[in-house]
């Protein structure tokens, strides 16, 4: 009896295992589908994607639709623009956020605290509502349709720079008062002994970072007004006409302006299983 019962405890919870990676798989493939679609609308005609049924297999006109986008918006240029603008602007803005995060969760000043709640209210004010003050700034400064101006004025992100104080407030401070000891300076302390144990929240704030510039559309579209200076969303927003829409060229252009994002979380997710403290330590 007690075989016969062990040996259907044993089938119902392989039949519970097999259930459980049957709805991860239909989830899984509601997930992808999109992205799917996404490539094999960039290798067929525009009028393939809304036959019915629909089409699902893979074409021969992805290079057909490549040529065609970049004769619209000059795609090398445009990937060139983007990767420059986030790449740069995610190395600066973690230099930015992580020196003030540094400064608000290790010294203590008067108005540290008032310092960080304004920072943290700031969160709260519609972005829309800094897109002018932005724009008059650049515009009598001379500054639009430049790199300028698409980098520098969201350099201090305050999501990113909370993100960093508190894994800065983890930090034990012992390790940075035996920094000082042996001679280092606040700089190369953050620097040789901080930073180094700070892989998982730097990896995750670049990841946010890049894609947060990777994928702004508003400020780039006030920013600049010449198609060799437009970043990726603009450029494929140009191809959205009033009556006809080129579904390949955009499918195209979609998939491109995905690749990076994956190869970036990619190359960091590593990270995000790191220990805090094992640089450190070692």
């Amino acid at each position: 009896m007690k075989t016969e019962a062990a040996l259907g405890k044993g089938m119902l919870k392989s039949g519970s295992v097999i259930g459980l990676y049957a709805v991860l798989i239909i989830f899984l493939l509601i997930s992808i589908f999109p992205f799917y679609w996404m490539f094999v609308g960039s290798t067929n005609e525009t009028g393939k994607m809304f036959t019915n049924p629909p089409t699902l297999s893979f074409g021969s006109q992805l290079l057909v639709n490549l040529q065609n986008l970049n004769e619209s918006i000059g795609i090398y240029r445009v990937l060139f623009n983007s990767l420059f603008v986030s790449l740069v602007y995610v190395v600066l803005a973690l230099l930015v956020c992580s020196l003030a995060a540094y400064a608000l969760s290790k010294f203590n000043f008067r108005g540290r605290n008032l310092i960080f709640t304004v920072f943290m209210l700031s969160m709260m004010i519609p972005y829309q509502a800094l897109v002018i003050p932005q724009f008059r700034l650049m515009a009598e400064l001379n500054l639009l349709n430049t790199y300028f101006a698409l980098i520098v004025p969201q350099l201090c992100y305050p999501f990113a720079i909370f993100l960093m104080r508190q894994n800065f407030l983890s930090f034990p401070t012992a390790l940075m008062e035996a920094g000082r000891i042996d001679g280092a300076g606040e700089l190369r302390t953050l620097i040789s002994i901080v930073l180094p144990s700070m892989k998982p929240a730097l990896a995750a704030t670049a990841i946010y970072l890049f894609m947060m510039q990777w994928n702004n559309f508003l400020w780039p579209l006030m920013a600049t007004y010449t198609n060799d200076m437009f970043t990726f969303p603009v450029a494929l927003s140009s191809l959205v006409g009033f009556s006809t829409i080129d579904y390949g060229q955009v499918m195209v252009g979609i998939t491109i302006a995905t690749i990076p994002i994956i190869v970036f979380f990619l190359a960091l997710q590593k990270h995000f299983v790191a220990g805090m403290l094992g640089s450190a330590v070692k």
